[in-house]
């Protein structure tokens, strides 16, 4: 009898800045993906791939077996907008907004879902965030509601 702890679970993650400001550049956005994923594997969560866009973040994770996906998210967000406002490479405060997406993804299909992230700067050329978004609730059988970002 083993006494390891097996997983695989793939979260497709989302949040948005704070009123879906489009406050990332691609320098800071080029910067803080590279802290987000130094910062996911100092934490022991392993992240596949992220992408910053300016107004939102996708993250490919997989889950670890001791936390949930409430505090992955908090961890992410947390870590990240504390980095971005201690660098001070933004003006004035940054902070993301309330909410996020965590979406399940199969083994099979988590290197689409990887390259449909690495494209994200080409998709948003056709499609906005919020169209984006508002698909994803719905592929996935959830009620859309946009209650405004606070």
């Amino acid at each position: 009898m083993s006494t390891h702890s097996y997983s695989r679970c793939w979260l497709h993650l989302i949040w948005e800045t704070l009123r879906r400001e489009p406050m990332l550049d691609k320098r800071v956005a080029a910067k803080a993906s590279t802290n987000l994923t130094e910062y996911s594997r100092a934490k022991g969560i392993y992240m596949k791939i992220n992408f910053f866009n300016a107004d939102h973040t996708h993250a490919l994770i997989d889950l670890p077996t001791n936390i949930t996906i409430e505090q992955v998210v908090q961890l992410l967000k947390g870590g990240s907008s504390h980095w971005i406002n201690e660098q001070k490479i933004l003006r004035g405060k940054f902070a993301w907004g309330r909410g996020y997406g965590a979406f399940s993804v199969s083994q099979s299909d988590a290197e689409r879902v990887a390259k449909y992230i690495a494209g994200q700067e080409e998709h948003h050329r056709q499609k906005t965030f919020a169209d984006e978004y508002e698909r994803f609730v719905q592929r996935y059988g959830l009620e859309w509601r946009d209650d405004g970002n606070r």
